[in-house]
């Protein structure tokens, strides 16, 4: 009976089998099956207000406000989860801007405020005491990351028993401290068909804005539960649906060796888009982000697809596959160590030949460097990069 409860024990973990999908401390199956009755409220410049019961908190419940919009007609229309990132709130324009493009959308708020405020029954806030909270077994679902994640679960099951919208066609999209929730989300929500996170990742405790301050001052068993069960590093590798990475080379809080560990983790169906110097905030004007969507939830023509980059005789080169013609391509490169965040890009012209990118190396030896695309639609995207020395291949 011990050993029986052992292995049961670790089936439940993010430190179980391989082969066992990671849940950690959600109940998935029962958020996924949840029947979430919306209340509706105000509804401003053709924009619901909504609330929706979330988990408990303290031991008393919750509800969670969000903004809820549909185009015109009936559908059925394909949705998106719209999960927003630090010191951010349920954005009604972001729900207009996928409204706009044929979609219904759901914007929640996760930091237990509603429009004008503070909820008397709101969850957690979301600073970083929330999030790096000194937890045990005891309190675990307290924690700010428990509560947005099952928040954004629950509302898709909550949109998806919505008769104009196309329950099978559902994709997630979350910012900074949203993009985030959006890896962990992404590895546990198999009815989502597409997710793209921006900029947030995982590995934080080996390199973030957050390492230094919090992760580095935990005790290394506390510093280890927090990663075991909300670190999106755990729970990548359960990801299924097709997704899409997009970052910035500088971003000040996920640098971009964090930033490659993660996408690794996913072994298909993923795409890059790392844009140089790109800037950090609540910015859903990425039409990288929009097109990508569209293909998986619209079959629109896809974006091109990067096979990984390689190096022969100082050239580094990608085999590139793709529906619409390639105008563009390009190597960024930096030859400065340090911080990522102060690192000094640079960019020259590489060549198309036979769908092949390929650009020599300049002179000055680059410590790190990678090869994007821009297709005739302007949608870019772009290949992993490598390190200076390059990998050893076996």
């Amino acid at each position: 009976m011990l050993q029986f409860s052992f292995l049961l024990l670790l089936s439940l973990s993010p430190v179980g089998f391989e082969s066992a999908k990671v849940t950690g401390p959600w109940d998935v199956p029962a958020l996924q099956k949840a029947k979430v009755e919306p209340s509706w409220a105000e509804t401003v410049n053709g924009v619901k207000q909504v609330y929706y019961p979330g988990e408990n908190y303290k031991g008393k419940p919750t509800q969670i406000f969000a903004y809820y919009g549909k185009p015109e007609g009936q559908g059925p229309f394909p949705a998106v989860l719209l999960v927003h990132g630090g010191g951010g709130k349920a954005f009604p324009d972001w729900v207009k801007h996928w409204n706009k493009r044929g979609y219904c959308a759901l914007a929640m708020d996760l930091a237990g405020n509603g429009p004008n405020g503070r909820l008397p029954d709101g969850g957690p806030g979301q600073g970083d005491v929330e999030k790096f909270l000194d937890f045990t077994a005891d309190n675990t679902k307290d924690m700010w990351t428990y509560h947005a994640v099952a928040a954004v679960l629950r509302g898709h099951s909550m949109i998806a028993s919505f008769p104009e919208v196309d329950r099978t066609k559902v994709a997630v999209t979350g910012i900074s401290w949203g993009g985030y929730l959006t890896c962990i989300i992404a590895g546990l929500d198999d009815r989502l068909k597409a997710a793209v996170p921006v900029y947030g990742c995982g590995y934080l405790h080996e390199n973030s804005v957050w390492k230094e301050n919090r992760l580095d001052k935990m005790e290394v068993a506390r510093r280890e539960n927090w990663v075991r069960n909300f670190d999106p590093s755990s729970y990548l590798s359960g990801v299924t649906c097709p997704i899409m990475f997009i970052n910035g080379t500088n971003d000040f809080a996920y640098p971009l060796d964090s930033y490659k560990k993660c996408y690794d983790l996913v072994k298909e169906k993923k795409t890059l888009c790392i844009k140089v110097r790109m800037p950090h905030g609540h910015i859903w004007t990425f039409k990288e982000v929009d097109a990508f969507i569209d293909c998986q939830l619209k079959a629109a023509k896809p974006l091109a697809k990067v096979d990984d980059l390689k190096v022969v005789d100082g050239s580094a080169f990608v085999k590139v596959h793709h529906a619409v013609p390639i105008k563009k391509a390009m190597l960024h490169y930096a030859t400065n160590e340090g911080p990522w965040q102060k690192r000094v890009w640079e960019t020259i012209p590489a060549t198309i030949s036979n769908d092949v990118v390929s650009a020599k190396l300049p002179a000055g030896k680059p410590i790190v460097f990678y090869i994007s695309i821009i297709d005739e639609r302007d949608y870019e995207v772009s290949s992993n990069h490598l390190t200076v020395p390059l990998p050893t291949v076996k």
